[in-house]
């Protein structure tokens, strides 16, 4: 894959300090205060080696209440492997901190910053921090990789969402090793669009729900990101990842996807589950009311594989129950994903 390599004298600027080859640094960025004048800052790691390589940025917690990313980031920052990186890492294992201090996907404005980029320096709370991540993180990167859960009461799959009709970012996604990968469309005021419009590749991961760590989706997701740091020439290429090396077949793409929702309230029992293949106008679901009677029947729109679902048991008509990729050959997924099952790649 290619890699942009920087120059042997540029110098690596963060949040007003300097990076050296071979220096690693835990840095803040100031981003503003609380009503009683307390200091908030978004917590950074800079690992830079001391050979030229591209710079990478791995994010998570951009919706404060999906924690599944930090974690990912504190084993990332643990890995053996950085003592012999090429380039520059940079891991920011909390972007909204605001929501992650209050379990919120929000911001205290209750603006999603995922929907605030690329922010400007006089908007409001949600815009600035998305302006200063741009500035201070993004506009140093060659490559980012932002970790997401599932929303509240929603469980996803492992997967890679990503514009793959852009030859780089594929590249990158099907470096990523993982089974599923999404085609996703950029959405407005999204980190992924900010950094693509950048014209600098960029995945988004998404493994487990809010508010819960999954250590399946969690190793997943570092497995994935040391993959990609191979492929970047981030990680020596002669040195085998060992126990990190994952089997995987060549990955399956899904040029598009749907929801199956309610289409009445009262309390679900659900007839499927993630990974598993659903055929048109097959039985995913029935609901009723709290008696048990009056069940209405919830069936599949087209052939796919579940790749997210509602983990609740109470409903309202028009809730998302079931999320569904569409694969040209969903047997061969569902097959495959039923394998992996109990596979833990670390």
């Amino acid at each position: 894959m290619e890699s942009k390599v920087p120059r042997k004298s540029e110098t690596i600027v963060l949040a007003g300090q300097s990076i050296a080859r071979g220096e690693r640094r835990k840095l803040q960025l100031h981003v503003g205060k609380l009503y009683d004048n307390t200091d908030i800052k978004i917590p950074l790691e800079v690992v830079r080696g001391s050979l030229d390589g591209p710079t990478l940025f791995v994010s998570a917690a951009v919706h404060g209440d999906e924690l599944n990313g930090v974690e990912v980031c504190k084993r990332l920052l643990d890995v053996r492997f950085l003592r012999d990186l090429r380039g520059c890492l940079i891991v920011i294992p909390i972007v909204n901190v605001f929501g992650f201090n209050n379990l919120s996907r929000y911001l205290p404005d209750r603006r999603d910053l995922n929907r605030s980029f690329p922010g400007s320096p006089n908007g409001s709370l949600a815009s600035r921090l998305a302006h200063t991540f741009m500035q201070e993180v993004v506009a140093k990167a060659d490559y980012g990789i932002d970790l997401h859960t599932g929303a509240v009461h929603r469980k996803n799959l492992p997967q890679i969402r990503a514009a793959i009709d852009d030859p780089k970012t594929l590249s990158l996604a099907e470096a990523f090793g993982i089974p599923v990968i999404v085609h996703s469309e950029v959405r407005d005021g999204s980190l992924r669009q900010a950094v693509h419009e950048m014209q600098i590749p960029i995945l988004l991961y998404e493994g487990g729900e809010a508010l819960r760590y999954d250590e399946h989706a969690i190793r997943v997701a570092l497995h994935g990101i040391l993959s990609v740091m191979h492929a970047i020439g981030m990680l020596d290429p002669q040195k085998r990842l060992g126990k990190f090396q994952q089997k995987h077949a060549s990955p399956f793409i899904a040029k598009s996807s749907h929801w199956i929702r309610a289409n009445r309230s009262g309390i679900l029992k659900t007839l499927t589950k993630i990974g598993a293949m659903v055929h048109k106008d097959e039985v995913v679901a029935l609901i009723s009311d709290p008696y048990g009677d009056d069940v209405d029947i919830v069936k599949a729109r087209l052939d796919g594989v579940v790749i997210g679902s509602n983990q609740l048991p109470v409903v309202y008509e028009g809730d998302a129950l079931f999320h569904v990729a569409s694969f040209h050959d969903p047997e061969r997924v569902e097959e495959y994903l039923a394998d992996l099952e109990d596979y833990q790649p670390i």
